[in-house]
């Protein structure tokens, strides 16, 4: 997980959209950026590349950025807050599941985000933990977190003892740590990853990876 000090005054935006138009301006500079991060790494990012993949005028972009921290970090912020999105809506109780099922959702989602962009979803780990969080993007990150406690708390016995929040926290430096290793890789295969992660993860919770979800 990332550090918790404030977000720095230059990381902060110029100013908030606060127009459709100019909320679409912020995308556009946030998908070009994205672009660059995927295809050409940090090497290659900058706010003139930035603002060339986007379209836009390096002006346009100095508008809302201070300069490229700024771009990361608000990169960073919108990638946690639909991750916690994704997760929360994985999680959602269905009747008559067991907790391992709810399990297998959330990796499905965790192994998707990475490799839908692995070059892209390593980069923005990194960054997250080099700079500091600002209040949403901490907000994201205690949310994924509480989601996968809220399924460990479902197993009742089954984790009978069990650190709830510490385990919480482990799990997600676990799958974090093997997703971003195979997203260096080439031709990772989603159901190769998903069985790795859920053989660590259960290994970690004292549960047989061979169990069934239902």
């Amino acid at each position: 997980m990332a550090n918790s000090h404030p977000r720095t005054p230059p990381l902060a935006p110029r100013k908030r959209p606060r127009q459709r138009r100019s909320a679409a301006t912020v995308e556009t500079i946030l998908d070009g950026a994205a672009r660059i991060l995927e295809a050409g790494g940090l090497e290659a990012f900058n706010t003139n590349a930035v603002a060339a993949r986007a379209g836009v005028s390096v002006g346009s972009l100095y508008q809302y950025f201070p300069g490229k921290d700024a771009v990361m970090a608000a990169l960073v912020r919108r990638d946690a807050l639909g991750f916690a999105a994704q997760v929360e809506a994985a999680i959602a109780p269905r009747p008559g599941e067991s907790w391992r099922a709810a399990v297998d959702r959330l990796l499905d989602v965790a192994v998707a985000h990475q490799l839908d962009s692995p070059r892209l979803a390593r980069i923005l780990d990194f960054e997250e933990a080099r700079l500091p969080l600002d209040a949403e993007t901490a907000q994201a990150e205690a949310a994924i977190q509480a989601c996968i406690a809220g399924v460990l708390l479902r197993a009742g016995d089954d984790l009978a003892g069990l650190d709830i929040d510490q385990a919480a926290g482990d799990l997600v430096h676990i799958a974090r740590a093997l997703t971003d290793a195979a997203g260096r890789g080439e031709g990772a295969s989603s159901e190769d990853l998903k069985a790795r992660v859920r053989r660590a993860v259960l290994g970690y919770l004292g549960v047989a990876a061979n169990m069934t979800a239902t």
